[in-house]
């Protein structure tokens, strides 16, 4: 599937491009994760290739192996998954490790917050709330109304852990966009109670990704749309 991977590419940017049209925003401020689960290290050179360098994974066996294979490039590698605590030093020893989305417990921050200290002191990392925003059975996060305690966990553990923001995953089969708005306006919520700027929404699949942009999302993980089908 190597072939064609580029074209792909261009395709999502000018999605996002009119996207951001349709809704008065500037390109510039939405960023694109290329979500790589499941695909090999070709696919993800041949990304590289055309420009892409941030790449989203959901399993911590896929990508220290896969990360460590491509440390002779420029990738940059975001965790999507749900992160189980007993598979958190392997992760933190993921070098070009940038940004954790599902940050969901209490268990888990103290967790990340004791490996950093003794892993990588020296690098403190990303990380965002991931927002149980649907109350669908087979989705992650925290409910919101719990959200700003364990924000204010996250807060307590810097500089090794740093809130940037929230992530959340819309409706299977209903309209995201109330959705995007309300995990939006937590954010929002949130931005006020702890005096942080959280300045990554990290909303919107292949799928949705129009809506996610209309309600604000400055990061949108494209996996199929970039990769194409799965074989």
């Amino acid at each position: 599937m190597v072939n064609g991977i580029a074209q792909r590419l261009a395709d999502v940017r000018a999605q996002i491009a009119a996207a951001c049209a349709a809704c008065g925003r500037d390109p510039g401020e939405v960023a694109l994760l290329a979500v790589s689960k499941t695909r090999p290290a070709a696919e993800v050179r041949a990304a590289l290739a055309a420009g892409q360098l941030a790449f989203g994974e959901n399993r911590v066996q896929d990508l220290a192996p896969k990360a460590a294979e491509l440390r002779d490039t420029a990738a940059r590698w975001h965790f999507i998954g749900s992160l189980q605590t007993n598979k958190v030093r392997t992760l933190l020893q993921v070098e070009a490790l940038e940004l954790l989305h599902s940050v969901d417990r209490s268990k888990l921050v103290h967790r990340l917050a004791e490996g950093i200290a003794e892993l990588r002191p020296e690098r403190p990392l990303d990380v965002l709330l991931q927002i149980d925003a649907t109350g669908e059975p087979e989705k992650h996060g925290v409910e919101p109304a719990a959200a700003e305690s364990l924000a204010r966990e996250v807060v307590a553990c810097a500089p090794a852990v740093r809130l940037v923001g929230l992530m959340a995953m819309g409706p299977l089969d209903a309209d995201p966009a109330p959705v995007f708005a309300a995990v939006a306006a937590l954010r929002e919520r949130l931005r006020d109670a702890l005096g942080l700027p959280l300045p990554t929404l990290s909303l919107g699949m292949t799928g949705d990704l129009a809506a996610a942009i209309a309600a604000g999302s400055t990061l949108v993980r494209v996996g199929t749309g970039v990769f194409g089908p799965r074989g």
